[in-house]
């Protein structure tokens, strides 16, 4: 395996982080605003509007909690629920050739949001990793996240499983 050397990143990495509050939390004061595709009163699916990919979901819990463990069971299988949902509508709106579905638990495991723990739902092509993220730390997105917003909540209202 090759390794390229990034040494700018770690201005990043240093950087003192801006307390603006919970993504999450706040996204639930204005879900119309915040990209909320769905929520309830144990878990919630939220666009990332900082996306790996098009399409790139993010499922939380309701509650503030950081660890996974907190959980209890209606949560544990709502937020299932909406994993499987979120694969199942993505399939049909973007059609992706495989999906990334994993946590970050803990700053230094790359938790952006590291006190509401959450599920990243992201879809994935062949080919869709390319050299503009390394050179110009620029992501290329093809369309944008109104968009891809409308096309999802549209599937998962109107026959996503």
């Amino acid at each position: 395996m090759e390794r390229l050397y990034a040494p700018w990143r770690i201005l990043y990495i240093q950087a003192p982080k801006k307390e603006e509050g919970c993504i999450f939390c706040m996204a639930l004061e204005k879900p119309d605003d915040r990209y909320v595709i769905d929520f309830n009163d144990k878990a919630m699916v939220i666009m990332n509007i900082y996306p790996y990919n098009p399409g790139h979901l993010m499922v939380a819990p309701i509650r503030h909690i950081a660890d996974i463990s907190s959980l209890n069971d209606e949560e544990r299988r709502e937020i299932w629920r909406f994993v499987e949902k979120s694969v199942n509508v993505l399939k049909k709106v973007m059609n992706p050739e495989g999906f990334n579905i994993g946590m970050n638990l803990g700053l230094v495991a790359g938790a952006g949001v590291k006190d509401h723990m959450h599920i990243h739902v992201v879809p994935r092509w062949c080919g869709d990793s390319n050299f503009m993220p390394v050179l110009s730390d620029t992501k290329v997105l093809g369309e944008s996240l109104d968009e891809t917003y409308r096309k999802i909540r549209g599937e998962w209202f109107n026959g996503g499983t």
